[in-house]
């Protein structure tokens, strides 16, 4: 079989990301330190978070929201004005934080490129991946970009469809089992999964090990012979 398209997740995948946010966290946790443990103020900004991910999705503002309404549920009324305003110069300089490719990154999709349709297929706010992409070099690279509110089975159909053959000739690969791997396997793609050093725990999922067209690697710079071992060994395409 030949793979038509491969699609690539962003954060954690391509370049540096969640680390960033831990940090924040950590920040975050020494502003309110005078009320509450950091264990507690993690707790509280996680369940934020989850709840609001409805309201403003996936990103550094819906983040910097659910910093806020941590802030007031731990301090109440007297949380000041300052902390407000120091809270939102968090969420720019992350907004601001300049991006760091992963190792290896570039030569890898340049490589894979020659015959292959690259698709980068990430979730969060557009306006900043669209300047996480430019500012990664990568750009040229893609033959298609999906920034879309979340990853689905629908998703992965939906893109592979317009950007190639459909999911049976095409490949997804992420850091994340629940939004990269598992949708794309049930959309009849292959799945890839290249952990990062970190996962958000709403990223967390059990890896789907017994599903034949998963595969773990520890490094992108192994995709390459995985891919030529697939094309070369596989009979046929996976079935939608």
């Amino acid at each position: 079989m030949h793979l038509t398209a491969l699609g690539f997740d962003a954060d954690d995948t391509l370049w540096h990301n969640e680390a960033v946010f831990r940090l924040t966290h950590d920040r975050l946790a020494d502003l309110l330190a005078g009320h509450a443990e950091p264990a507690t103020i993690k707790s509280q900004l996680y369940d934020a978070e989850v709840r609001n991910l409805a309201f403003y999705g996936y990103g550094i503002k819906g983040f910097t929201l659910s910093m806020i309404e941590t802030a007031i549920e731990i301090c109440g009324d007297d949380l000041p004005a300052a902390a407000v305003r120091e809270i939102l110069g968090f969420g720019r300089e992350m907004l601001a934080h300049p991006v760091e490719c992963l190792p290896g990154v570039a030569p890898v999709l340049a490589g894979l490129a020659d015959g292959r349709k690259l698709i980068l297929i990430t979730k969060g706010d557009l306006f900043d991946q669209e300047r996480k992409l430019a500012q990664s070099g990568l750009g040229d690279l893609f033959d298609g970009v999906e920034i879309v509110s979340e990853k689905t089975a629908d998703t992965y159909r939906t893109a592979f469809a317009r950007h190639g053959r459909g999911a049976g000739g095409a490949m997804m690969i992420g850091n994340s089992l629940k939004s990269d791997v598992i949708p794309a396997l049930t959309a009849g793609a292959w799945g890839v999964h290249i952990p990062y050093r970190v996962t958000w725990a709403l990223e967390m999922a059990d890896a789907p090990s017994d599903h034949p067209f998963f595969r773990h690697l520890d490094r992108i710079d192994a995709l390459p012979a995985l891919i030529a071992g697939i094309e070369r060994d596989a009979p046929q395409e996976p079935a939608q």
